[in-house]
């Protein structure tokens, strides 16, 4: 009896199956996400139905859009009674929008190269596979970007290039001492060569000369690009420096991070540029003028840095004290544990914190419309809208501004999505 039972062995693998149509691909992504529930389900109709409403009452105005004319009267002539858009305005005035309405046509070129220019200056930023040798140009750009967008002779950026260069190397070669005189030495270094450097631009200004063009000319959103780059840019290590000395055992130094991160943070952004506008210039000594792009960027980098710091912060609370064992258990002193254990991981935590901050800061660019200053919204606000052709004209060009910047936005979104799956080296 015992023989009749022989047992099956399976000498080869079973060929793999295609799943069954309602577990993958399109099918079961609706399954999932759209009808996983009846209150789901009638979410969805509901949903649709919205969707749907809002594209026929809009197309309509989309489809009948006005895009040759030359001003608003001539759209609804048109139009003759028809929902149109009168896309005309963006066709006639976009240059308008993106360098401003001061900023000389034939110069066009120069920040269409520097923007160009900082996606390769940032590239190997932001991608760590590509060749190290390419930061060498992302220190180089700065300066290269100042005389593109402003013009005058190429020395001056070359000296100021030099200069920070020289203090780097006394830097360098003094921190083993000690960290006060080496900063010390590193700056009047470079103030020695800039002073030095001032005379021989003066004597060669025409060397590689553009053509100067004054800060109250920059406009649009190139202006909003501008500044904010370059206050992200600044704001990242300033708030790195202002979260670390808020956790310092050092009081002095503690109490100063402490209240400028408290007072930046209780102050809204639009003070800071009205201070920035009016009341900056008496810190400085008389006669001296100090350009409104750079007092708008102090003000602009120390608000944003102020938030960043508190989010770097609570990067560093997040990690246990384990961590800070581990790095003194090893023989490394605060500099080198910091670099090397501390701040990777602290970072790497406050990513979404960061590009949070960094996103709003960009966004929060168009407020320097206030001060009279022509970006992008103060262009619309201001020239355009104030022009007789134009006037009337307002879900056209306040829609392109929004679009301008959920293209960027989102990009840096998506882009910080990215790196966080890519730094996620604990869960893989």
């Amino acid at each position: 009896m015992s023989g009749d039972n022989n047992s099956f062995v399976r000498k080869e693998m079973i060929s793999e199956r295609i799943p069954p149509t309602t577990e993958r691909g399109l099918v079961k992504w609706v399954r999932e996400n759209l009808f996983s529930s009846a209150f789901n389900a009638i979410m969805t109709f509901v949903s649709l139905w919205f969707i749907y409403s809002l594209v026929v009452a809009a197309a309509p105005w989309f489809l009948n859009g006005i895009w040759d004319a030359e001003t608003v009267r001539e759209c609804y002539d048109l139009l003759d009674g028809k929902s149109g858009a009168c896309f005309a305005v963006l066709n006639e005035r976009f240059p308008q929008l993106i360098y401003g309405f001061k900023y000389p046509s034939s110069e066009y070129w120069r920040p269409n190269l520097a923007s160009v220019l900082l996606l390769v200056a940032l590239a190997p930023i932001l991608f760590r596979k590509l060749p190290r040798r390419l930061l060498a140009f992302s220190a180089v750009y700065p300066f290269l970007a100042f005389w593109l967008i402003w013009g005058g002779s190429i020395l001056t950026s070359v000296s100021a290039f030099l200069g920070c260069v020289i203090a780097i190397v006394c830097y360098s070669r003094f921190s083993s001492r000690s960290f006060a005189i080496a900063v010390l030495i590193s700056l009047i270094a470079a103030n020695v060569w800039w002073i030095i450097g001032g005379y021989i631009v003066d004597l060669n200004d025409s060397i590689l000369a553009l053509k100067d063009v004054p800060s109250r000319d920059l406009g649009g959103f190139m202006l909003n690009l501008l500044l904010g780059t370059i206050a992200v840019c600044l704001s990242i290590p300033l708030g790195i420096a202002l979260a670390l000395g808020r956790q310092s055992d050092m009081p002095i130094i503690k109490w100063i991070c402490v209240f400028f991160i408290e007072f930046i943070r209780g102050v809204p952004l639009i003070t800071l540029l009205f201070v920035a506008n009016v009341i900056l210039a008496f810190f400085f000594p008389p006669g001296t003028s100090l350009d409104l792009i750079l007092r708008v960027l102090i003000m602009m980098t120390f608000f944003n840095a102020a938030y960043i710091a508190e989010v770097v912060r609570g990067g560093l609370a997040a990690l246990s004290k384990g961590q800070y064992e581990a790095a003194d258990s090893i023989g490394l002193d605060y500099t080198q544990s910091m670099r090397f254990i501390i701040l990777p991981q602290a970072l790497k935590i406050s990513i979404p914190g960061i590009v949070n901050v960094s996103v709003g800061m960009l966004k929060d660019t168009t407020l320097v419309s206030i001060i009279s200053m022509f970006d992008l919204v103060g262009m619309i606000r201001g020239p355009i809208l104030s022009s007789t052709d134009w006037n009337g004209v307002y879900w056209e060009l306040f829609g392109a501004a929004a679009a301008i910047f959920f293209v960027i936005c989102f990009s840096v979104s998506k882009y910080s999505q990215w790196l966080e799956r890519q730094l996620e080296t604990d869960r893989r």
